[in-house]
Formats: C-alpha cells, structure tokens, sequence
C-alpha cells in the first residue's frame, strides 16, 4: 500500500481536492524555506481528535503557535480523561427534542454525532484546575488561560485519568513544546462559565486571576514581530470566528496602531472552511477581502478549501509527515 501522500497527490487534481494537495504543498514550502506557521482551531475539532494527527505535527515542528478558542483548549482533556465515557450519535440528524432532553438528563452535552460526560469530564477537569486557580488567587498572581492548563498537566496529578494514549493529546504536545498559545474569547467555554461562576460564588476573590483577551494581543504581538523578524511566517486556518479572525489582525495592528510598516505581512495563508461565500461573513469571506484591511498582501499565497475541515486537516497534515 502507498502512502496518504501519494495517494491524494495522484487522485486529488481538481476542484476542492486539487486546493487542498496546491494548500499542502505551500505549507511545505514555508517550512522548507525555513519559516514557521501559526495553526488556528475552530469549531469542534478537539472532540473530532485532531490531535490524532495534530500532535505529531505539533512533535515534529510542524506547528509553531496554536490560536484556538477556549472550547478547543478544554476539550482536548476532556477527552484525555473521559473518552471512555463519550457516547457517539450516529443517528444524530434523527433525533427528537425527547431524544435530546434524554441526553441532558444523563449529563451528556452533544456535539454532532459525540456526547461529551458532563461528569467525567467537565467536573473533573473543573476540580483539579480550580485548585489553580484559587491558588493563583490567593497568591495574587495573574496567567493566561492555557498556563493553568499547562500547569495541571506538568504536574501529574491527571496521569492515573487518562483515557487515551497521551501521544495523541495536542495539548500535551503543545505543553511539551511550551507551544505559544493564543486563546481570545476564553469566556466563552464551558470552564470560562465555571470560572464566573466560582467569582461569583466567591471562591475566587479577584477575577483578574485570568488574563484577557488583550493580553493574548500584546504577547501576539510581540511573537509575531519577534518570529517575522528573521523568517517567514504563515497563517493556517480550520474554520472561521474568532480563533482565525483574532490572530490575523495583529498586522494591521502593527501597521496602523503601532505605526510599524517594515513588519512583514503573513507569507501563507489557507482557510479550511465549509462556510460558503455570503454577505458580511468572516468565516465565508475570500481571502483577497482581506488584503483591504492590511492583513494579507497582493502577493501572498493564498488557499480556501472548502469542505469538511475533520476530513481535510488530517489529509494535510499526513502529507507533511510524509504517511
């Protein structure tokens, strides 16, 4: 048998198919010539087990900084600790508002076809990274979302939880790495809504015991400047919303808010989306939109493949790793 490599290369030559093998091979490149790429993380694609194949790219230098939303961020452990206890729906699209009251009631929250165990998952990673944050607070300290997150799992104590084979955690590798990590909009996930929750409650006294959004800003900023400054640096996206939108506006910050023109631009860009083109979205707009705000160039290269980010991300990251 060939390799995924070979394969997509001699069946996939038009259309969406021939976007993705043209996305792969512009990837390659930026790393042949010695650059780096930021990789940002939408949707559900941490309960999809991206790190199946996220992981080792993230092992093999592949991937230089992660720009993902909080939901990512947590449910990559929580299905470290709890994957035995997920359920998958197969029959999902048949499902009645009864058949779905029925899962609440047994604490399982849906996502497509995979039922996450409120339980097992959310209440135990909820336990454990309290602890740091209380910590912190009482401390007076102040980190960032994913530090607690890198925290707890330097520490150990969730070893005797795991489920799975941790070589196939993508955060794990990232904390292994010490992976730059970018998460705006933290407070839109389930341990953000925990996290209010123990402010209010008053477990935790000071809420600015996490940092913000701004903060990922300033230190993106600085990352970017940093890396820019001697290699070249792309932009791959799976899906749309805040974790692409967020990071590829550090340009025209630096541009036009720092007054830094000799900042490079973005030296690659690839949107993995099945948002189709329409009025005033973010997700569905054509990359050409963005070089009207500053954030990509007249001569960037740019890709969009659009379909099913669960099937098209792991095609390409098997051809970088040569499977």
């Amino acid at each position: 048998m060939g390799t995924v490599s070979d394969f997509i290369q001699h069946h996939y030559r038009h259309f969406n198919a021939a976007s993705l093998v043209d996305a792969a091979k512009g990837y390659e490149k930026i790393l042949d010539d010695g650059g780096k790429m930021l990789v940002t993380l939408a949707g559900a694609m941490s309960t999809a087990e991206l790190g199946l194949s996220l992981a080792e790219m993230i092992r093999q230098d592949k991937v230089h900084g992660i720009c993902c939303t909080g939901a990512n961020l947590e449910e990559d452990v929580f299905n470290l600790v709890a994957h035995d206890h997920y359920e998958r729906i197969p029959h999902y699209r048949d499902l009645t508002p009864g058949d779905e009251q029925a899962l609440l009631d047994r604490h399982l929250n849906r996502v497509t076809d995979t039922c996450i165990p409120e339980e097992e998952a959310m209440r135990r990673i909820e336990s454990v990274i309290l602890e740091e944050w209380m910590a912190a607070d009482k401390a007076g300290e102040q980190y960032l979302p994913h530090e607690y997150f890198y925290a707890i799992l330097r520490k150990g104590g969730l070893k005797e939880s795991y489920q799975i084979d941790p070589k196939n955690s993508w955060l794990i590798a990232a904390m292994e790495k010490n992976l730059p990590m970018f998460v705006p909009g933290w407070e839109d996930s389930t341990l953000g809504n925990m996290y209010a929750g123990h402010c209010i409650s008053g477990d935790i006294k000071e809420v600015h015991t996490i940092k913000s959004g701004i903060n990922y800003m300033i230190r993106l900023a600085e990352w970017y400047t940093e890396v820019t400054a001697s290699q070249p640096l792309g932009f791959f996206q799976i899906g749309g919303g805040i974790a692409g939108d967020f990071p590829i506006c550090v340009v025209p910050m630096l541009h036009q808010d720092l007054q830094r023109p000799e900042v490079p631009l973005w030296s690659y860009f690839c949107q993995i989306s099945d948002s189709t083109t329409s009025y005033g979205s973010y997700s569905g707009a054509v990359p050409n939109e963005k070089i009207t705000w500053g954030k990509l160039g007249m001569d960037t290269p740019k890709f969009v493949i659009e379909s099913d980010a669960t099937i098209v991300a792991p095609l390409i990251f098997a051809y970088l790793l040569g499977w």
